[in-house]
């Protein structure tokens, strides 16, 4: 049943999610294709979270936040990948309210804590860059723990808010969703109670956790270039440097995406381009990042081959 009459209201019980496309040759081909990238996302993070695990070399701060990174990109790809796939197979793909509300929460709370931990990492190459000598004082095991917790809790506020917020919506009329996922935006368009008061406190909320992250990223990062710059030695440059390119690289496609989804004004691109884009950072980025910091990363690439040597040779 897809509504529920309730004294005077009707209202909905399921969404239906119309998915990416309706072509039954491309549904297989983009079936096909997603499934691999979200088995890749899978396999490649946890063995990104091994591998810092179980290498005592790989024992450094950075790396620690590299690990929960990939924890949440496990996160970000599981809330709506498997979902995708599912619709891809089903000629109408339907998802409770409870589920929807689940599924837009889960989301959030992981794509707030990658924002969050993003800005920790950079704030760990700032202080390996610009204060090298007090970095193990300033980056110590419980202020590293202190920064990882505080990302889990701003992720958790921020992902409540946006769930009360659903949640305190009533939808009465339509209960098509074109999209392939519950994104909040879609939500508020098909609810038929006043949303007002919602939308400015959950905008406020992302807007809020956009410009703290964005802002720590901006100043650690400025404070690391005039510092490379002063160096005279090139080697020392093209050193430090290297062990920011990485994290860079992540924030650029992480942060650059969302602005596309959630920034730009809305009558600048298309529904399409706009769940192209979802794609992009919700189920792609995340099978990125673990490839980005193993290409780019000799210390882990060193690391692994470590590990498989001791398999090769025990």
């Amino acid at each position: 049943m897809a509504f529920l009459v309730d004294g005077n209201h009707t209202a909905v019980t399921e969404f239906i999610l119309l998915g990416l496309t309706d072509d039954p040759m491309l549904r297989v081909v983009l079936f096909t294709i997603i499934l691999c990238i979200y088995l890749v996302t899978v396999s490649g993070n946890l063995s990104t979270i091994l591998l810092i695990r179980v290498s005592s070399q790989l024992h450094h701060p950075m790396y620690f936040f590299l690990s929960h990174l990939a924890s949440a990109d496990i996160g970000i790809s599981s809330s709506v990948t498997p979902n995708m796939l599912v619709n891809f197979l089903v000629n109408q793909n339907t998802i409770s309210y409870l589920g929807c509300t689940i599924q837009f929460g889960s989301g959030s709370l992981f794509g707030t804590l990658e924002c969050f931990l993003l800005a920790a990492m950079a704030y760990d190459r700032f202080v390996a860059i610009c204060n090298p000598l007090l970095y193990s004082t300033k980056m110590s095991t419980q202020v590293c723990i202190q920064l990882v917790v505080g990302s889990y809790i701003g992720g958790f506020l921020n992902a409540s808010i946006f769930t009360i917020s659903i949640l305190s919506f009533l939808f009465c009329g339509p209960n098509r969703i074109n999209h392939f996922f519950c994104d909040f935006a879609p939500l508020m368009e098909l609810s038929c109670s006043d949303v007002s008061v919602s939308g400015l406190v959950t905008s406020f909320s992302a807007g809020s956790v956009t410009m703290i992250t964005v802002f720590v990223i901006a100043v650690s990062y400025t404070y690391i270039l005039i510092t490379i710059l002063k160096m005279r030695s090139t080697e020392g440059r093209q050193k430090a440097f290297s062990t920011c390119t990485s994290h860079l690289t992540a924030v650029t496609l992480y942060f650059g995406t969302v602005a596309f989804v959630y920034v730009m004004p809305k009558s600048s691109y298309s529904t399409d381009q706009n769940k192209v884009m979802s794609v992009f950072y919700m189920v792609v980025i995340p099978m990125l990042n673990p490839l980005i910091y193993s290409l780019r990363n000799n210390e882990i690439k060193g690391a692994l081959k470590r590990q498989l040597g001791k398999k090769i040779f025990s």
